[in-house]
């Protein structure tokens, strides 16, 4: 069988492949978490999440409503470098993202089962 026979049922059999797989995984919520910032973030996300008295005055001061948090919580990027991660109880990360046009970091206690937002900061 020639090369070229060989390329072109092995295109067909990709394209058919990719094809199935969009059909099965087209309808459900699945996603693809695997790097450690996508996985941080999930599990901030899945959780109650609350806010420090210092995160909520700079939220009202700048405009920023839990919506927006749950987008950082989304679209943001951990910076482990600036984290404490070696922690027993709490594990503190350092979120850091866009939100309507601001760069915002984040200060998160993530605890066993409740998630506290310490500090929202914004930098324009």
């Amino acid at each position: 069988m020639k090369l070229a026979h060989r390329l072109l049922y092995y295109l067909g059999g990709f394209g058919i492949g990719l094809i199935l797989l969009f059909f099965f995984l087209g309808g459900k919520k699945t996603s693809c978490d695997y790097g450690p910032s996508s996985r941080v973030l999930k599990n901030i996300r899945i959780k109650k999440r609350t806010f420090s008295d210092q995160a909520a005055t700079n939220m009202q001061k700048h405009l920023i409503d839990t919506t927006d948090i749950s987008f950082l919580l989304t679209d943001g990027d951990v910076n482990f470098s600036k984290s404490n991660t070696k922690l027993d109880s709490c594990k503190i990360y350092f979120i850091e993202g866009t939100i309507k046009e601001k760069n915002v970091t984040m200060l998160v206690e993530n605890c066993t089962s409740i998630a506290k937002i310490n500090s929202v900061e914004i930098n324009q």
